[in-house]
């Protein structure tokens, strides 16, 4: 753990290699990814750099790589995993003969086989599914035309007849029919037509054009086509129907023509309806070449799919081959050739693997029988800025991801991970309490770390990847959301009676418990029998006065987790301060944050700790009068702590005041601590703690001698805190900015540093620094509220949720009850296990990233970005 506190030491070395086994080199150092190569060529256009030819021939690979894969798609055929990353690249080198070019230049040319084959076969599929699709509707307009010819048109034909019968009948009873019912049959005129296919989605805006064009002089029929039609260049199946359109002009056949152009309609040429003969002549050698059409289309398929099935064996291996390829080359463009046949590169390696790194450039230079010694050395200084790494496994990487996402830790700064790690499962399990919606959550995180080795292998969503990424995280907080809810006695809202209660009724037992009853305590106040072995009693579910209660006990809890963690962060801001030798943070940052925040606010967890743990009882009794004839039974309890005095008089307090001397609290009391319960009375702390400010001295109710004193040298120290926090620094670096310079280099670096940093921009980032943590103290307590807020909420939720849904419907019926907990299991996983989950999840990310790590985490550094073989293939399954 030690380790994850702080990066990894991180060294910049240069390397010195030939040019012949450069690639060697790098090969074996993408194995290690211990090394990020800093770029030694930023001048030069990606199009200059030296290897950019072979870049290019990866990306041609690549390129045909993503076509094999889609190809396979296609015919819903998974790729064959190449087996896990790290076998793959620990094994691939030792098992290639091939290295380098050669090996581009084998895949090139068999990739190019592969990929002219497959083009080619697509090729005659797209002409051949074209043929067969209009084969198919050719078919089907003749099928369709010929049915409405030999049922529609002569039903038409016949309506007409008669109509035109009765008016021919009527016109030669009035002598107007001047050419004969002979001649006027001969004068029956002839409609062209147009018949083809078009989409199905396109049928009404097609015939609302063809409409509006030709201004309704037309006349249109559709008929749909059952089977779907193969589009030949996408593959996806689309719905078509067949249409015939009548009309009697040529300038409305062109407007037609133009307008199925236009809905991209397949139109068809039929011969004369009335030959039959011919027709069904047409049908007939349609169909036959329908069939062998489809013979051969199928015979196309299977070719095709035969050769992806080859393809898919190979397409993942192939494509890892050429990451590595390009990951090799992509790093040796960073490298610079300052003699040549030596190529030099510069970049940072962790420390721990730098001797690595020089056995593995060594051990390349001896497998290629180089004379020329490789070189493997230490860069002085000036640096660029050093990368942060941190080395993680299973349990720690979410967590270090978790941080991550808000800001990567600077260079060896203290690591919020690390303790994110604990508080935040704890904090997410202070708001979700309850045993059994944390079981829930629990089981699910162990059913993930069970699924682990499968995920590892799977290519997950995105939401899925999260899920197994943070796999660990879910478990914590399970485990933690059911401590806490053991704290809180909470198990889908009920009170468990794990312990027996320290609290009854009078008739309880015999479950006649009056309302507004009290419970009274079985043991003495005080007493360890008095006290529930773990967590809050369970009677406390049951009273009038739950909410009241566990409101203030949540409350406190929310207020003394809240400051513990800023004051940790503080502490954190320290200890950066003195590991990276910044004396100036450290004495004028630091010890003023830590006096300004320990006067005021752990001061507020002083007195709620003194106030839990104080036997107000005993104080109370002890500034109590006791009527000694009519109370006797009352004197001499073990209530009170002290001795019992009696006073000679009538009444007396346990302590031996006479009460007949006067009833003044003040007086009764024997503490002396001054204010008007003199320390015998229980105080309002958000009273005592608003005076602390508002009214320095002055105690109503002070827990302890000498507390006004004391509150008012802590809120001295409080005030004398914030200016030297917001002048002490700046002021001592503007000194140091005018401080006599001795040597030239030197005071070259003090000037630029004067002249960057201006003493009116210090004031002001200090002042900002100042304003911000002063006031971010206070907010920030006040934020950590929402721990009670969600807490409340989560157990209210739960309450509604069993009242209303279960409890309404137990006593009802058998179905009824049924129906209740279908409804309460319902409204319980999508409320309280999903959505709330997933509230409170977001609300204890908010008080780590603002809350906890603004007082000390920079978070501007740079990730360390190693050249890994790992990495590459990782990052382009994402």
């Amino acid at each position: 753990m030690t380790r994850w506190f702080r990066s990894e030491v991180m060294e910049y070395v240069s390397l010195i290699v030939n040019e012949d086994a450069a690639h060697g080199c790098l090969a074996d150092l993408g194995k290690m990814g211990a090394i990020q190569f800093t770029d030694l060529n930023p001048d030069l256009t990606p199009f200059q750099r030296r290897y950019v030819s072979f870049v290019k021939r990866c990306d041609e690979l690549e390129r045909k790589l993503r076509f094999f894969a889609g190809e396979c798609e296609k015919f819903e055929l998974d790729l064959d995993s190449a087996g896990k990353i790290d076998d793959f690249v620990d094994t691939q080198e030792s098992s290639d003969d091939k290295k380098g070019a050669q090996l581009l230049e084998s895949m090139e040319v068999e990739l190019e086989g592969y990929e002219s084959q497959l083009k080619e076969l697509n090729t005659y599929s797209e002409k051949l599914t074209t043929e067969y699709n209009e084969k198919v509707e050719l078919q089907e307009v003749l099928e369709k035309a010929r049915r409405f010819f030999m049922t529609d048109a002569p039903r038409l034909a016949v309506a007409e007849l008669t109509s035109g019968g009765r008016v021919a009948k009527s016109s030669q009873e009035r002598g107007e029919n001047l050419l004969g019912g002979d001649a006027a049959r001969d004068m029956d005129m002839r409609f062209s037509s147009i018949t083809g296919v078009v989409a199905t989605e396109e049928k009404a805006r097609f015939e609302r054009m063809i409409f509006r064009a030709t201004r309704g002089n037309c006349y249109v029929r559709f008929a749909s086509i059952k089977q779907p039609i193969t589009d030949p260049q996408t593959g996806a199946l689309v719905e078509k129907c067949v249409f015939i359109v009548f009309y009697k002009s040529t300038s409305i056949e062109l407007k037609l023509k133009k307008i199925c152009d236009a809905f991209d309609a397949h139109r068809y040429s039929l011969p004369d309806m009335d030959d039959a003969p011919a027709v069904d002549r047409m049908l007939t050698e349609n169909a036959q070449e329908l069939v062998d059409s489809r013979t051969v289309l199928l015979k196309n398929q299977d070719t095709r799919f035969r050769l992806c099935q080859l393809l898919a064996k190979h397409t993942e291996r192939w494509t890892w081959l050429v990451l590595r390829e390009k990951s090799v080359y992509h790093s040796l463009n960073q490298f610079k050739a300052d003699v040549s046949g030596m190529l030099r590169g510069e970049g940072w390696v962790i420390a721990d693997r730098v001797e690595d790194v020089k056995d593995a450039v060594n051990k390349a230079h001896a497998n290629m029988d180089m004379a020329m010694p490789s070189l493997v050395d230490h860069v002085p200084q000036p640096w660029p800025t050093a990368p942060t790494h941190f080395n993680t496994n299973k349990f720690t990487y979410g967590y270090q991801e978790f941080v991550n996402t808000y800001g990567i830790p600077r260079y060896r700064e203290a690591n919020p991970a690390l303790f994110t790690a604990a508080t935040f499962p704890f904090l997410f399990g202070v708001m979700y309490g309850d045993i059994g919606h944390g079981l829930f959550l629990f089981c699910a995180g162990l059913w993930l770390i069970s699924q682990e080795k499968k995920h590892d292998n799977q290519k997950l969503g995105e939401m899925a990847e999260g899920m197994h990424m943070g796999r660990y995280m879910i478990v914590m907080m399970g485990f933690f959301a059911v401590y806490a809810g053991f704290v809180y006695n909470d198990c889908f809202s009920l009170g468990l009676n794990l312990f027996g209660s320290r609290w009854e009724f009078e008739g309880q037992e015999d479950n006649a418990v009056e309302e507004n009853a009290e419970a009274v305590q079985k043991s003495s106040y005080g007493s360890g029998e008095s006290v529930y072995p773990f967590g809050l009693d369970p009677i406390w579910h049951v009273t009038g006065n739950e909410l009241l209660f566990f409101n203030s006990f949540k409350m406190k809890l929310s207020v003394i987790f809240g400051i513990i963690q800023m004051f940790a962060g503080t502490l954190l801001k320290g200890c950066n301060a003195i590991f990276f030798k910044e004396k100036l943070d450290f004495f004028f940052e630091f010890l003023p944050m830590v006096a300004f925040s320990g006067s005021l606010f752990l001061y507020m967890i002083v007195l709620i700790v003194m106030k839990w743990s104080i036997n107000w009882e005993s104080r109370m009794l002890s500034a109590t009068c006791i009527d000694l004839a009519n109370d006797a039974s009352s004197w001499g309890t073990d209530a009170y702590d002290g001795d019992w005095v009696q006073c000679g008089g009538d009444e007396c307090t346990p302590w031996g005041y006479n009460c007949a001397n006067g009833y003044d609290l003040a007086d009764k009391c024997p503490l002396n601590y001054g204010g008007t319960g003199d320390g015998c009375q229980p105080p309002n702390l958000i009273t005592t703690l608003i005076n602390i400010a508002l009214q320095p001295g002055v105690v109503d109710e002070p827990i302890y001698e000498g507390q006004a004193k004391v509150q008012v040298v802590l809120l001295i120290i409080a005030f004398a805190s914030v200016p030297i926090l917001l002048l002490a620094k700046p002021y001592l670096l503007s000194q140091q900015s005018h401080a006599p310079i001795t040597h030239a280099d030197e005071g070259h670096e003090e000037e630029e540093h004067g002249e960057e940093h201006g003493f009116g921009e210090i004031v002001i980032h200090q002042a900002i620094e100042t304003i911000e943590f002063v006031l971010g103290m206070v907010s920030n307590t006040a934020s950590y509220l929402r721990l009670w807020a969600l807490s409340l909420a989560h157990s209210e939720l739960a309450t509604v949720f069993w009242e209303k849904a279960m409890l309404s419907t137990l006593n009802l019926n058998w179905f009824a009850a049924f129906i209740g907990f279908g409804v309460f299991a319902g409204v319980t996983l999508g409320v309280l296990l999903m959505m709330d989950v997933l509230e409170c999840f977001l609300h204890a990310l908010r008080l780590h990233w603002v809350e906890f790590q603004n007082k000390f985490y920079k978070a501007d550094g740079v990730r360390f970005a190693p050249y890994s073989f790992r990495q590459a293939i990782k990052d382009s399954q994402s």
